[in-house]
């Protein structure tokens, strides 16, 4: 596929919604920022259920992404906050743009939600972007660091494909924790798809050690992907914050 392919056409995105108004603001905006270059497109399909897992250095980047998947011909949507569905007004636009809740690992329905996540997925065809680190990365070098088995639970509980993503440019238009540039417009911002990573060896596997292996794995296919955008080889490991004295969330304090 060019680096820069015509929003390909999908039974998802061809009929009416709410994608369209938003698409229709959000697009233009974004390009006024961001020359975004995409390989690897033919990766992402352009009909049934997939977890997008990109990396994530900037808090420009989810924009990034979303317009590129829409230009792929697929709708943009994220797994958010539990907390946010509750909020009125936004909370019934997340649910009418078929946003997905986040289920927390630590309570009592987490795996009962994961399996109705994965199960409405499939039959409304939908994928969904998910950032396994969580947070914006605590590397150093923005490489990307350990991931949570949220997307790959997921993907495993509905047989979904884990497609890897990785961007590198946007640290230019909005660094991380820093302040947005206006200027020059147009940055060159480079987006790199993967082929769906291999989970066969963990299906029907639930284990905290086997879904831990398996989330290193997708992570290990985005840091490929960046270290090919970057030319460069990324670590052999991936950043653990706890190891560095760092929080896994919230703004990372110098």
């Amino acid at each position: 596929m060019t680096s820069n392919p015509r929003r390909r056409s999908s039974p998802e995105t061809a009929r009416p919604s709410v994608f369209w108004p938003a698409a229709a603001i959000v697009v233009p905006a974004v390009g006024w920022f961001a020359r975004i270059e995409i390989t690897g497109g033919e990766h992402l399909p352009l009909e049934g259920p997939y977890v997008l897992v990109p990396n994530h250095y900037s808090e420009f980047d989810p924009l990034i992404l979303a317009v590129a998947t829409w230009r792929l011909g697929r709708a943009p949507r994220f797994m958010a906050k539990e907390s946010l569905f509750r909020v009125p007004v936004l909370g019934a636009l997340l649910r009418a743009t078929g946003m997905v809740p986040v289920a927390r690992a630590s309570s009592a329905g987490a795996a009962k939600q994961t399996i109705e996540q994965a199960a409405a997925l499939v039959e409304h065809d939908r994928g969904v972007i998910v950032y396994p680190e969580g947070s914006l990365t605590r590397e150093p070098d923005l490489w990307p660091m350990r991931g949570k088995t949220g997307a790959v639970r997921v993907a495993l509980a509905g047989g979904i494909p884990v497609i890897p993503v990785a961007t590198w440019g946007v640290q230019r238009i909005l660094p991380r924790y820093g302040k947005l540039s206006f200027w020059p417009p147009r940055k060159r911002v480079q987006m790199k798809f993967g082929p769906a990573v291999d989970m066969s060896e963990w299906e029907g596997k639930v284990a905290p050690a086997q879904l831990a292996a398996a989330t290193d794995r997708a992570m290990a296919a985005v840091s490929g992907l960046l270290g090919e955008l970057r030319g460069e080889t990324p670590p052999a490991q991936r950043w653990n914050p706890s190891d560095h004295g760092q929080k896994e969330t919230g703004r990372l304090e110098s």
